[in-house]
């Protein structure tokens, strides 16, 4: 009898343990689109965007999606998407000539609100501090980092202050996060994060206000920094190179923003190559990319491969706990945990 007790008491510490693993529940699939935008406003509102000019909303947490092209955009991509609510969303068309959209009525029309068909002009991320107060960030152009600010909600675009980027630097699409902005309670003021990659790996803090070099990747245009994140008074970033996916070193830096900028690396790294970075809460982190997902339970010392399956990005909710991916081949999934 004693034995029989210890063996159910074994036996349900590891179902316990079992059921406490994170795993990823696929929503959606099989799509002709690669979707690296994706904005969490709640538990149940969810947009994705991608490729094909696509564009993807679910209003029951991701039981049933709403797929749309955007009309007069079926060849366009759109790297990233801010939503506001189930009715107010914007996207950003990459490349020339460089696009932002807006939606008011839950994308059954579109609105062009930002137009830059300049030679090169590529537009990268953006990212929103609340539904009013916003930047997005682009490739330099003769060595000029494009950057625009809106304070509307992105009913209007003008210029922010340039910096002058390293030959052969610039920014990632891959998944809309390379840029972090946050308000700043105590002081009532704009937090600004940039990371960059390709021949220079830097953490950018303000416009130009504090220049960081990163022991990231970095060297050739596929490598670099590709994600930030920001809790508190820390920051994770990960990147690599996205043409050896599977390199699991160089790929992932931790900062300490108190006082002094520190920059360190953590003992046990993400399983490869990651396109996105975000914080569940201070001290469990979830990363993602083309050759699968990881998490942290100590602040990003220590990650955990959770999944080899592929994804672009990964967001929580805005408001609430939910945690969702997105990736090529019109993926969508849930993080369960």
């Amino acid at each position: 009898m004693k034995y029989f007790r210890l063996f159910t008491l074994f036996f349900l510490i590891l179902l316990q343990a079992k059921a406490q693993q994170p795993s990823i529940k696929i929503l959606e699939s099989g799509k002709k689109n690669s979707l690296r935008g994706l904005s969490v406003v709640d538990d149940s509102v969810i947009w994705a965007s991608g490729s094909n000019g696509s564009v993807a909303k679910s209003l029951d947490g991701g039981q049933s999606w709403t797929w749309m092209t955007v009309p007069g955009y079926a060849n366009r991509d759109f790297r990233d998407i801010e939503a506001f609510d189930k009715h107010t969303a914007i996207v950003m068309a990459v490349a020339e000539p460089a696009v932002i959209l807006k939606t008011k009525d839950g994308g059954n029309s579109w609105m062009k609100v930002f137009e830059d068909s300049t030679k090169g002009m590529f537009l990268d991320a953006m990212d929103f501090v609340n539904d009013s107060i916003g930047v997005v960030i682009g490739d330099p152009i003769q060595s000029i980092l494009f950057a625009a600010g809106t304070i509307d909600g992105g009913d209007h675009w003008f210029p922010r202050n340039p910096i002058v980027l390293n030959k052969g630097e610039a920014f990632f699409a891959s998944s809309g996060t390379n840029i972090k902005l946050l308000k700043e309670l105590k002081f009532n003021h704009l937090q600004l994060f940039m990371v960059s990659g390709g021949k220079s790996s830097r953490l950018f803090i303000g416009f130009g206000r504090q220049i960081v070099n990163l022991p990231i990747s970095h060297g050739l245009e596929s490598t670099g920094a590709n994600s930030i994140d920001v809790f508190n008074n820390k920051g994770v970033v990960v990147g690599g190179d996205f043409t050896k996916d599977t390199i699991n070193r160089n790929n992932c830096v931790l900062i300490s923003l108190k006082n002094k900028v520190r920059v360190t690396i953590p003992a046990t790294p993400p399983h490869g190559y990651r396109s996105c970075v975000i914080y569940l809460d201070e001290y469990n982190l979830l990363t993602c990319g083309t050759s699968g997902i990881d998490m942290s339970k100590d602040g990003g010392k220590n990650w955990q491969l959770i999944s080899k399956d592929s994804f672009h990005v990964c967001q929580k909710a805005k408001k609430e706990k939910s945690v969702f991916l997105a990736g090529g081949n019109g993926r969508i999934a849930k993080l369960v945990y």
